[in-house]
Order: structure tokens, then sequence, then C-alpha cells
């Protein structure tokens, strides 16, 4: 096992290196840059720059190098001094608009997870042992149903919903009070109040997809001459169904769970956008339109790491989970 994740740390940092070049590269690849949208949006105003003053700009954002010098005295910051450079837009360093954004990200990413594993994995179960029953007919037709919307289309309904019925507002993850007030058990309990409606908007797709997932698989394993074997030695069939075939049927799940938190981690951006969240989504989406190239390298940088992080668990997870795949990777360890 230390040998396996040392080898995967290992690759963690290659990959999230290549992921940093090939980003920058493309959020190069718009013609003009920050400067000449600086410009352009002066001219709107009546205000025309001179060519002394685009190029003291220019010259003082760095952006009069070439793109390779650009992205190693980036790189050369960060190794250095933790420095990932200025905001063009904002003025400030990076670091100071990104962490706390970053930490809400994680933290809504990781609960909409757990969200889905509580919620999918009972109901796959059950509609996979209740095969054709009522339940199984109902929860199928709720998760064709929850692959079918669109996260931002169910953002929108939750919006109305509340407001039009219950006259409140769900958007933010904070109250306005506590936007920009320091942390509080307050704050705290606020964020938690706020957090349940992008939880079940990000987490119903998934939910969905888990479901039929899990009930496909397990229906193969239920029909296992092992089942069948263990069924006929009188083992409970509560411990039968959850020891053995259950066991099993997840593998593909976990496999795959990496999917579904680059997902939620991706689509994060346009629901935040329509529920307003205080989370990397919309300040990425900024960045990008207005070409702003440290903070969206960063932004970049760390939500790919994130998934890495989430590709690195799931192999961890299906490795404790099942016996065969430790036994194979003694095997090619020893090989």
């Amino acid at each position: 096992m230390l040998q396996f994740l040392a080898r995967r740390l290992v690759l963690m940092v290659f990959t999230v290196i290549a992921i940093s070049i090939v980003s920058y590269a493309v959020i190069a690849l718009p013609p003009g840059d920050y400067v000449d949208r600086v410009v352009s949006d002066a001219r709107k105003t009546g205000d025309v720059m001179t060519a002394e003053e685009i190029s003291g700009l220019r010259q003082q954002l760095g952006l009069n190098r070439s793109l390779p010098e650009q992205y190693l005295s980036w790189v050369h910051g960060i190794v250095t001094r933790g420095d990932f450079g200025h905001s063009f837009y904002w003025r400030v360093p990076v670091s100071d608009l990104i962490w706390q954004r970053l930490g809400l990200t994680s933290l809504l990413s990781v609960l909409t997870l757990i969200f889905i594993w509580a919620l999918a994995i009972p109901i796959g179960i059950y509609s996979a042992v209740r095969k054709y029953s009522l339940g199984d007919y109902v929860f199928t037709s709720l998760g064709f149903l929850g692959l079918a919307i669109p996260n931002f289309l169910l953002a929108l309904v939750l919006l109305y919903i509340s407001f039009r019925y219950f006259g409140q507002s769900v958007g933010g993850l904070f109250s306005p009070e506590f936007i920009d007030a320091p942390w509080s058990l307050g704050k705290l309990g606020d964020l938690v109040a706020h957090l349940w409606i992008p939880m079940v908007v990000l987490g119903t797709a998934g939910t969905a997809s888990v479901i039929r997932t899990i009930r496909a698989n397990l229906l193969d394993e239920l029909h296992r001459p092992y089942v069948l074997t263990a069924r006929a030695k009188g083992i409970p069939e509560q411990r039968l169904i959850l020891k053995y075939p259950v066991r099993y049927s997840l593998n593909p799940f976990v496999s795959g769970m990496n999917e579904i938190f680059v997902t939620i981690v991706s689509g994060e951006t346009i629901v935040a956008v329509v529920l307003g969240l205080q989370t990397t989504g919309p300040l990425l989406l900024d960045s990008l339109r207005g070409q702003d190239m440290y903070l969206a390298a960063t932004l970049i940088m760390f939500l790919s790491f994130l998934a890495v992080i989430g590709t690195l668990f799931s192999d961890v997870l299906l490795m404790l989970l099942d016996p065969r795949i430790r036994r194979q990777a003694r095997e090619g360890e020893m090989l």
C-alpha cells in the first residue's frame, strides 16, 4: 500500500505540472491580453490611452514577456515563495482571493459526494433486491428525472419556489450580514443553513446515476453461483446480501467515483452563478472572461488538483474494498 501511494503521489505531481502548462497555454489562446481589454474598455468610455501608457501597463503586469517566460516566472514564484501572482483585475495577491473560495468549493463538493452516497446506495440496493416492485418503479422514475433535469434549471426552480411560497431567498452560501464578517459560530451556522440547496442541486444527477449503476451491478451479482450456494447453506438473507453481493457490486461505483467528483467540481460553476455562491466557479468564469492570467491559471490548477486527489481516494478505497485488487497489487510489486 505504501509503495502504491508513493507511486501515485509522484504521478500526481507530474499530472498537476502538465495540467498547469496546458491550462496556462489555453488561457493565452484568445487574441490579445488583459491590457488590450483595458484599452478597449477605456475607449468605450471615451478615454484614449497613449502608446506609452499601454506599454508601461503591459510592462508593469509582466505581459511584455513571452508566454514561456511568464509561465516560468509564475511557477518560480509558487515554488520559492508560495506566491501565485497578482490578480490583474482585483490588484491583490491571488492567494488572498482564492483560499476561502477553494475551502468552500471543497466543502461543498465533499458534502455533495457524501449526500450522493447516503441516498443512492440504500436506494440502489433496495431497487435491486425488490426488483419490479412499486418502490423500484418509483425510484427508477425519479432516477430518470434526476438525469434529465439540468442542475441549473433545478436551481432556478428551487429559487422560485422558496421566494414565491416561503418569502425567502436561498441564494448564496451566507446571509448578507455574514458575507464579509469574520468567521464565528454564527457565520458557521449560517453556512450550514445555506448548504443544503446547492448540495441537493449538485447531487441530484449524481444520485440518479449511482442508483442505476448500483442496481444494475447488484442484479448481476445476485444470480452468481456463490450467492445461490450461500443461500442454500442457510445464511440469513440480509447478511448474505450485504456481505458479498453488495460489496462486489460497489467496485464499479468506487472506480467511477472520481468521475462523479469531477462532475460536481466542474458543474459547480453554472450552479454557483445561478445561486450566487461564494465559491471558485464565478471567480474562475470572471477571470477567464477578463483574461486574468494568474488568477485563472491558479484556480484551474487547484481544481485539477482536487480532481487528482479524488482519483487517488477512489483507487485507495477500491483496494480497501476488494481483497482481489490488493492481491494483484502485491503480485505486481513482487514482479
